[in-house]
């Protein structure tokens, strides 16, 4: 049995950076039951080699690799006698976030700044705020959802050539995978020319409700963006002219996929605006403008 294949593993975060830590890596023949590997506490700040693999014949190995701060990949690869080199994309594990660097206020789109000062919220605890107040004052989840979807919601544009973002008017209600918010009527018209020319299609809605102040709005119609992954979901509710809207971005399962986690271990909890981040990046090539540290 020839071992003379190697391969040169990158491992990387979804910025495009080397992950800093130590990762566990464990690789199985598929073929030869006896030829296993298992290196742990492997510097992945550094180009890995793992060298000794069967090559070019019984060359297929199935590869799991396990960061601390990451969720573990499980993936196969096929080893040359040349050499083989691979760059994985890991996705962060939410638990492990230490800290998440947002921009300053003034450095946001205007149209997001617009929104927010249209907009009049509670933050820390009792306060009403509105504008950059508003924007410092929330805590990371609330924020980081905010800009997930403002990101989202700029980047996909409407038939007549508006984005989203564009014709949201005020966010009433903010959570952390959503918001509500008044919106003008040209956009519900917008998405619904949007669902007969590919851009959304129709979806169910019935998870979807309005907040108590608007709780005898009829249900308008729910759409959701082609993407594979990410979905921007706009829900509508209707009282006579006024429209409001339940904006959010599915996961789908998407991470999970995306970054072909080891089975089992990311366990489906409900949608995280740390998880949207790494798929907006990963998946989508968009950019939320803010960053998440693990370290």
């Amino acid at each position: 049995m020839a071992q003379d294949g190697s391969l040169k593993l990158s491992l990387i975060d979804v910025y495009g950076k080397r992950l800093q830590e130590s990762v566990d890596i464990f690789m199985r023949n598929m073929t030869i039951a006896s030829d296993q590997l298992n290196p742990r506490g492997i510097d992945a700040s550094k180009l890995i080699i793992i060298k000794k693999l069967s090559a070019p014949t019984n060359n297929v190995y199935q590869i799991i690799i396990d960061p601390p701060s990451y969720h573990p990949t499980n993936r196969f690869v096929s080893i040359k006698s040349s050499g083989t080199e691979e760059e994985y994309v890991f996705g962060i594990d939410i638990a492990k976030v230490v800290r998440v660097d947002f921009p300053t206020f003034a450095s946001n789109p205007k149209e997001l700044r617009d929104l927010l000062g249209n907009s009049s919220l509670v933050v820390g605890g009792s306060a009403v705020a509105t504008g950059e107040a508003l924007y410092d004052g929330l805590d990371d989840i609330r924020k980081a959802g905010l800009m997930n979807i403002a990101c989202k919601t700029l980047a996909t544009a409407l038939p007549n050539g508006k984005r989203v973002l564009q014709l949201i008017n005020k966010v009433v209600e903010l959570r952390g995978d959503r918001f509500f918010a008044n919106v003008e009527r040209e956009l519900r018209e917008e998405t619904l020319l949007g669902s007969h020319t590919g851009l959304f299609h129709e979806a169910p809605g019935i998870l979807h409700s309005p907040p108590p102040p608007f709780s005898d709005f009829d249900h308008a119609g729910s759409f959701k963006t082609d993407d594979t992954y990410g979905n921007l979901q706009l829900t509508f509710f209707r009282k006579g002219d006024d429209i409001v809207a339940d904006i959010d971005i599915d996961d789908a399962g998407g991470f999970r996929h995306i970054f072909q986690v080891a089975k089992n271990h990311f366990t489906g909890l409900p949608t995280h605006p740390y998880n949207i981040n790494q798929i907006l990046i990963k998946h989508q090539h968009l950019n939320p403008r803010y960053t998440l540290l693990v370290r």
